[in-house]
């Protein structure tokens, strides 16, 4: 591989990796934000199961966990896919629909469920075409 190839590969990892990570910070946000908003509306985040309530920091921590593992998806497919970007969204969003049913398995509140099921929806709408346009710009 000649030396621009090396260059041009490098800068597009570096690409997705900074997109991925302003992306990671702008959903932790709006979705601690929206958890702060909802819990002053009266949605008390408490988890039968544990017999706890999730703290609004919470939200941004596993927000920013899991975006995280999303950037590293897609810098694995901006190295090794053809396709990175059809494939992100191929990956992206059966995962999404995966992260939505926690909130009714564990038995939460309406209230909690759906406002959990909204912070989800809210991060991979910040997360999802973000990644996806970042890779699309590398060779989609």
């Amino acid at each position: 591989m000649s030396r621009l190839a090396v260059g041009a590969r490098r800068a597009s990892l570096v690409r997705v990796a900074v997109t991925g990570v302003v992306a990671t910070v702008v959903a932790a946000a709006l979705t601690t934000a929206a958890a702060a908003v909802a819990k002053s509306a009266g949605v008390d985040f408490e988890i039968p199961d544990g017999g706890e309530s999730i703290p609004v920091a919470g939200f941004a921590t596993v927000t920013t966990a899991f975006s995280l593992v999303g950037v590293g998806i897609a810098l694995a497919l901006s190295r090794w896919s053809a396709r990175p970007a059809t494939r992100f969204v191929q990956i992206a969003v059966p995962l999404t629909a995966v992260s939505l049913a926690p909130p009714f398995a564990v038995g939460a509140d309406a209230g909690t469920a759906e406002t959990l099921v909204g912070l989800h929806l809210v991060a991979a709408a910040v997360m999802v075409p973000a990644m996806a346009r970042c890779l699309r710009r590398g060779s989609d």
